[in-house]
């Protein structure tokens, strides 16, 4: 960050007062500029025993295989993004049965909530950020294409959670030392 949003003038990155962490603060309005972390919210959606997929058509990691999910929007709860998304990224309408997995990847100042849903019906088709979109068992899942770790580990906890037809809420963090 060069220049402050609220008046253009230039800022420094410095600590400042009543504060512990570097912020950019504005040299001419003292305006302190807070980065938290973006929010990555999505759905694993079901049905029967399959998983509805999305190969992605955007950078990063195109042409890898992910859940319906993106940065979650000002305004809207973390819910209404998981279905905008599903709907944007798969077409799918799908019935949200609660939160199921929340990683936090502080390595790129991210936090995964991913939602459990139900496919309502099987019209689905690929959205504008993906190539493709299908349905998948366990065993057909292309785990070696998988976009992203959160998405790998909550599709292992939903398979493993299904043997036991018991699905808890599975949070933990990510971490990748650079």
């Amino acid at each position: 960050m060069k220049f402050c949003s609220s008046c253009g003038q230039p800022v420094s990155l410095r600590v400042p007062p009543s504060d512990n962490r570097q912020r950019y603060v504005c040299d001419h309005c003292e305006t302190v500029h807070y980065q938290n972390p973006r929010v990555v919210t999505g759905c694993l959606p079901v049905y029967e025993d399959r998983v509805l997929l999305c190969r992605r058509a955007i950078a990063p990691r195109r042409g890898y295989w992910t859940l319906p999910a993106g940065f979650l929007e000002n305004g809207e709860t973390a819910s209404e993004g998981a279905l905008r998304e599903t709907w944007e990224e798969a077409q799918a309408n799908v019935q949200l049965d609660g939160l199921y997995t929340l990683f936090n990847l502080p390595h790129i100042s991210q936090i995964y909530m991913i939602y459990r849903a139900r496919l309502v019906d099987l019209d689905f088709a690929a959205g504008e950020e993906s190539l493709e979109v299908a349905l998948f068992d366990e065993r057909s899942i292309p785990w070696d294409d998988i976009a992203f770790k959160a998405i790998g580990d909550t599709l292992r906890h939903y398979f493993e959670d299904r043997t036991r037809n018991h699905f808890p809420v599975h949070t933990g963090d990510i971490i990748v030392r650079r």
